[in-house]
């Protein structure tokens, strides 16, 4: 597989190894409770993303079913700084030095990847196996993205580049191509993983009728599945109830359902049953092998009576309906088809372009945020949440945990509880961001999420547009019935007036007007704030005695187990935890020192199971230890570093 190289990689590809444990502390008076007092799960994390994401692993390694970040698109005008020690002097240098245009560009690329790197690997951890991370870049490090992409999570688990187009208004005054979109790059946990379903349209169904009076509407689809030599019990000959002619799947292609089935089918048409018809070389030609190779004894699918007995009996199944699942086109004169339920569907697969009507746009996402902070453009460049929503759809299970890395104006907490009180969820979110801004924007705006807002500026949020255009006219109607749903499915209270369904321009569109001096009421949720604290070891490798005891009671016991953690102190204070047959004691004091000896383990209520005992020092030798089964760790130099 191709590999990205950059200057400085081999520094940091292990680098989040090396990132110092901090605990996570708890800010009450910039956190937010719920009618109940409870914060529901949710998470805002001041403090650089590197070591947020380590201090979260403990509690949530393996948990996190979405993940969605924004990182700075590298244009080279952000004055974005991400430092992380890197001691290299190369990496040094072109993180703090910049000399003459060509190393400014250099430089900007590799401390891109460089930040970037240890980052995605800490992400990777926090995914659970049903899990997808969604990136948005620009086309500044597309290509760059997609390479080290491959390399932390699997080119097999790359799932998509979506195209979301960010703008209705491309600007016409700069050279060359003008960016009306930006990318989503996609990446799951497993190869094998499939991206929930949308919600279908009307005018994704309106493809459905009911000509021969079924039980539902129906449309016509391939009879065949590929894979045939390998399915060759599926290969056989079908006699055509009108014409008598042999049908045989195309060249690879098998028939969709066993044989069995496909004899009850065709007998809705007339009577059938099994023969033999010699078809070897047919059946091999169909398969793509040799003669010697095909399956022997498969029977075709052919008439019980005459040709015109069955042709008779089938042309009456015709007229009369309805017509058994597969079906034959041209009045029963063409080729075989398969019919596919409207009920037998369950939504439409999400593609990789994403178009402004259905996601947002930026200016959308820049009015959204306005009008929460009283008109003022207090982010730059904010996403629509009607993106995240969209996400969140695809990939987050209704009770799963949303991780946003860079947290930045705080979308992702309000798409969270936005789709939360309108579909009934239980979403959680997780948001980090570095910057001084943490509290007065990214929380704050989950705040007034929660706790509701006055407009200060009258404000117009596009819920429906459909552009019209000569290919698709003649749907104006059903363009029309759709945008009736959106406005009735507003949730009342959300907007002070409802504008449409009008045109706007060559558009059929629905606005939700919010006027100055109203009141957007709140959606009952909380969050609990956070601050980077104090590290786990001092500068000396010693346990910082900043660090409460309960804190490094949930350190040691994820870097032993991995598993979640449960107080158990209340057996006895020593106890750290039981995972399967081992006992886990964790013997510390923070203003002395503890002896693993006889003494101490005649005081431990759970004996002779394998147990591992965490002390100052021991004074039972290795033998004895075996013997009793017992493995002593020596705080602080044997407690692994996450």
């Amino acid at each position: 597989m191709p590999t990205l190289e950059w200057m400085g990689k081999n520094k940091v590809v292990a680098y989040h190894r090396q990132v110092p444990y901090r605990v996570l502390e708890h800010v009450p008076e910039k956190s937010v409770m719920d009618s109940h007092g409870s914060d529901c799960g949710n998470m805002v994390i001041h403090g650089d993303n590197l070591e947020a994401l380590k201090a979260l692993l403990p509690e949530y390694e393996g948990k996190v079913d979405c993940i969605y970040i924004d990182p700075p698109y590298n244009t080279g005008n952000e004055g974005w700084i991400y430092n992380d020690n890197v001691n290299d002097p190369r990496i040094r240098k072109w993180f703090g030095e910049v000399v003459g245009k060509e190393g400014e560009d250099f430089s900007r690329h590799d401390k891109w990847l460089c930040m970037m790197y240890p980052r995605l690997r800490l992400m990777r951890m926090m995914l659970r196996r049903t899990g997808a991370i969604f990136i948005s870049v620009d086309d500044n490090e597309c290509a760059a993205l997609k390479f080290m992409c491959d390399e932390i999570f699997g080119a097999n688990c790359f799932q998509g580049d979506i195209s979301w187009q960010r703008t209705y208004s491309p600007r016409n005054d700069k050279h060359g191509m003008p960016a009306e979109i930006e990318h989503l790059m996609v990446y799951s946990m497993s190869p094998d993983w499939m991206p929930g379903r949308l919600e279908r349209s009307q005018d994704m169904d309106s493809k459905y009728a009911n000509p021969d009076g079924d039980r539902a509407p129906w449309t016509s689809s391939d009879g065949f599945a590929p894979n045939a030599a390998t399915h060759q019990g599926m290969v056989y000959a079908i006699q055509h109830p009108f014409t008598g002619d042999l049908i045989y799947p195309y060249s690879g292609a098998c028939w969709r359902y066993d044989q069995e089935t496909m004899l009850g089918t065709m007998n809705g048409w007339c009577e059938y049953e099994l023969k033999d018809l010699h078809d070897a070389a047919k059946r091999a030609e169909v398969c793509g092998i040799s003669e010697k190779e095909v399956r022997p004894g498969v029977k075709g699918i052919v008439f019980s009576y005459d040709k015109t007995r069955s042709k008779s009996r089938a042309m009456k199944v015709l007229e009369q309906g309805p017509w058994p699942r597969y079906f034959f086109t041209k009045n029963g004169m063409g080729g075989i088809r398969r019919k596919t339920y409207l009920t037998d569907v369950e939504g439409k697969l999400p593609t990789n372009l994403w178009l402004y009507d259905d996601v947002g746009h930026t200016d959308e996402g820049a009015k959204e945020l306005k009008a929460m902070f009283g008109g003022r453009a207090v982010f730059q460049n904010p996403k629509p949440s009607r993106l995240i929503r969209r996400i969140l759809q695809i990939v987050c299970p209704e009770d799963g945990l949303v991780l946003d890395a860079f947290g930045g104006s705080g979308t992702t907490a309000q798409a969270v509880l936005q789709d939360n009180a309108v579909n009934h969820t239980n979403r959680r979110f997780i948001l980090i961001e570095m910057g001084d801004y943490a509290s007065d924007i990214t929380a704050e705006r989950a705040r007034r999420t929660i706790s509701g807002y006055v407009v200060d500026k009258s404000h117009s949020e596009r819920l429906y547009e459909k552009k019209l255009t000569a290919a698709n006219l003649k749907k104006c109607g059903d363009f029309y019935k759709e945008a009736i749903e959106v406005a009735k499915s507003v949730p009342k209270g959300k907007y002070g007036k409802i504008e449409g369904p009008k045109m706007d321009g060559s558009a059929i569109v629905v606005n939700g007007i919010t006027n100055k001096g109203e009141h957007v009421p709140g959606i009952d949720s909380g969050f609990s704030y956070y601050e980077l604290g104090s590290v786990m070891f001092d500068a000396d490798g010693g346990l910082n005695a900043d660090v409460s005891e309960a804190e490094i009671r949930r350190y040691i016991w994820y870097s032993e187990t991995k598993a979640p953690y449960a107080d158990m102190t209340a057996e006895h204070p020593y106890l750290l935890g039981v995972l399967g047959e081992t006992v886990y004691y964790l013997a510390y004091e923070p203003d002395g020192e503890t002896t693993l000896g006889p003494g101490l383990l005649r005081q431990l209520p759970r004996r002779g199971t394998p147990t591992v005992i965490y002390a100052d020092r021991c004074v039972i030798d290795d033998d004895k230890l075996n013997e009793l089964n017992v493995v002593f760790k020596q705080v602080p130099r044997q407690i692994a570093r996450v």
